[in-house]
């Protein structure tokens, strides 16, 4: 430039917080349905267990239409998946490759890092309620509109708690051992922590216990929800006390890089 030009070369040159934090979210959101282990625990698993629940008879899901017994505890289960089982493995191996270092760095922060992960998660769980939501009307699911935003708020509380969840493991352990002990949660989760069958169906003393993790909450206020139309106060505590006790947990063990 000659010197009495007014052109000026820009200092700053990256773009604005929420561009940046959406773009994240769009590369977070294809990442996880580009990856085929997290779109079969994502989508195809919960699709396929909401066919079998639909045209089977075992196992009991208690009083009632089963198909409006069936789908919100797949709901809870398609959470699960992806705010935890998904975002726990993808973490994990994240930080061992020196990923969330270098974007914890960049422009974007480890802050907007965090909010574009969030933002994918619920991302791909409105693409697993349509799903889902849209296999149940084809075998006759008749759910309580009104009760759609309680369903929406307990959905949310419950992404929070298991995405929390999700960082605790991710930041703490070495990635294979994130993937061993992240698929083993969502398998105990699925037979004994009252997503699919409901607490009613269990044994007394394991009915209890589940009323205490996050999942049966997250099954249970879903299914309130969902049948009954209204939104109930105790699963939804539960959530809110784990889904605070384990942020503040993440915030103090969570390490960025191996």
């Amino acid at each position: 430039m000659s010197p009495g030009s007014t052109d000026t070369v820009p200092t700053n040159t990256a773009a604005p917080t929420r561009n940046r934090i959406l773009a994240q979210a769009r590369f977070e959101t294809g990442t996880l349905l580009r990856n085929g282990e997290q779109l079969l625990v994502a989508v195809v698993l919960p699709a396929m267990a909401l066919v079998g629940l639909a045209l089977s008879h075992s196992p009991s899901l208690g009083p009632g239409r089963r198909i409006d017994l069936a789908v919100p505890g797949v709901l809870a289960l398609a959470v699960i998946s992806t705010a935890f089982t998904g975002q726990a493995i993808s973490t994990a191996f994240d930080r061992r490759y020196g990923v969330l270092r270098l974007l914890g760095v960049s422009p974007l922060g480890r802050s907007g890092l965090l909010v574009a992960k969030a933002l994918a998660v619920l991302m791909i769980e409105l693409m697993q309620g349509i799903v889902i939501g849209g296999l149940g009307l084809a075998f006759g699911w008749h759910p309580q509109w009104l009760g759609l935003f309680a369903a929406a708020l307990v959905a949310v509380v419950g992404t929070w708690t298991f995405v929390a969840l999700a960082l605790l493991l991710a930041g703490t352990l070495r990635a294979e051992g994130v993937l061993a002990l992240a698929n083993l949660i969502w398998v105990l989760l699925l037979g004994l922590g009252g997503v699919i069958v409901p607490r009613t169906e269990m044994p007394p003393g394991l009915s209890h216990v589940a009323a205490l993790l996050p999942s049966g909450a997250l099954g249970d206020g879903l299914r309130a929800a969902l049948i009954e139309g209204r939104l109930a106060g105790i699963p939804l505590l539960v959530l809110v006390v784990w889904g605070a006790a384990a942020t503040a947990l993440a915030s103090r063990t969570f390490r960025w890089s191996d």
